[in-house]
């Protein structure tokens, strides 16, 4: 690390949705390597209004956490679907399945998690259909 502290606007982050081509259902700023983070992952996510994100994804050794900024909609936690709204917070273990939902506002949201460069998690496509 070059600096004692870094700044960033998360806005300015690569988007990673548009990235790998789901630009039409939510943006992913993961601002690791922008931040120069050694221990703590952060990334901002927005779903788009009445959209789901295309696939869900779960960690073998990571716990997250995620904090709604804005807007309001839903996360599919294993087989279990939950509500959220703004400055809702949701932990998930190691292990759980998960994806989300924007409502009628989109849902913007921020992820915490453990710096792990050895468990970027599974991807889990065609996960939360109905």
């Amino acid at each position: 690390m070059s600096a004692p502290y870094s700044h960033k606007n998360l806005a300015e982050v690569e988007d990673a949705a548009v990235k790998f081509g789901f630009g039409d259902t939510h943006e992913s700023r993961f601002a690791n390597e922008d931040l120069e983070t050694e221990q703590t992952g952060l990334s901002v996510h927005r779903v788009k209004p009445g959209k789901r994100q295309p696939f869900g994804h779960r960690h073998d050794d990571v716990e997250e956490v995620y904090v709604v900024l804005s807007g309001s909609g839903r996360v599919k936690l294993d087989d279990d679907i939950v509500e959220l709204k703004r400055l809702d917070a949701v932990r998930v273990s190691p292990g759980v399945a998960r994806a989300f939902e924007g409502g009628e506002d989109g849902l913007e949201l921020l992820a915490f998690s453990p710096r792990r460069t050895d468990d970027r998690g599974e991807i889990l496509h065609d996960w939360w259909t109905d």
